[in-house]
């Protein structure tokens, strides 16, 4: 018999085409090459079709990278509160809350927390796609200087992160703003697979027919060709960060 307040029910849904993963069921992580870091592990392939590795990192004060990362592989840093140092050739940057960092592939870089509060940034990585160009340069930013550009619905904004329409970027990271009471327009159903971590607000997501309540804090991946839908609920503005793979070809 379960101890009183023990639930054993969960928002939790993990399938072939879809993961809701609320904050609190994700076990925390120790990476070998951080101290003072804990790791949220989100999507990784181990989920079962993810191409592509997300996790909210915990950096309490005086965490480091014990040497600098060189794996090859594409970066996204969002910094969701704190400060976190990162370092990378010859540039270094303090990133604050709403801020973020694009590294193309072959750039090593340290991440430290100098601060003596926690940071929690989320981090985004992949193996690159290349093609018949340069890869991107690096690219730091701020969200507060991000255009909005109004959705198709009355009420719903998207601030892209990234250049995607540049197709040397093989991915794209929009923040999507919705007032109470918006959605989207129509049931989207695409190759482009997502990783949304919700940032504000609260409200319902349809993700392969099956509705769901979803909040600030909760992680979704959704495979290629998920059909997806979202609906603001609340009194609050909902917004969440969101990640997709974009501008390459189909291999066979």
């Amino acid at each position: 018999m379960l101890p009183p307040g023990i639930l054993t029910q969960s928002r939790a849904r993990v399938t072939p085409l879809y993961a809701l993963l609320p904050a609190v069921g994700i076990v925390e992580s120790i990476l070998p090459n951080f101290t003072c870091t804990l790791a949220h592990i989100q999507a990784a392939p181990a989920l079962g079709g993810a191409r592509f590795v997300q996790m909210l990192l915990d950096l309490q004060p005086d965490a480091t990278t014990l040497a600098p990362i060189h794996d090859g592989l594409e970066h996204f840093f969002y910094v969701l509160d704190g400060a976190v140092r990162l370092e990378f050739g010859q540039d270094s940057h303090l990133l604050a809350e709403g801020q973020y960092a694009y590294l193309p592939p072959g750039q090593s870089f340290s991440l430290a927390n100098p601060s003596k509060t926690p940071c929690h940034l989320e981090w985004i990585k992949r193996r690159y796609q290349p093609v018949d160009r340069p890869a991107p340069l690096p690219l730091v930013g701020d969200q507060k200087n991000i255009a909005r550009e109004p959705g198709d619905v009355a009420g719903t904004q998207v601030q892209r992160l990234l250049p995607a329409a540049d197709v040397a970027f093989d991915m794209a990271v929009n923040l999507l703003r919705f007032n109470p009471g918006t959605y989207f327009d129509y049931v989207e159903t695409h190759i482009m697979e997502h990783g949304l971590y919700m940032l504000s607000g609260q409200g319902i997501y349809s993700l392969a027919g099956e509705w769901m309540e979803v909040q600030a804090s909760d992680f979704i991946w959704m495979a290629p060709f998920c059909p997806q839908f979202f609906f603001c609920t609340g009194w609050e503005e909902g917004a969440y960060l969101l990640y997709k793979d974009v501008n390459r070809d189909i291999t066979l």
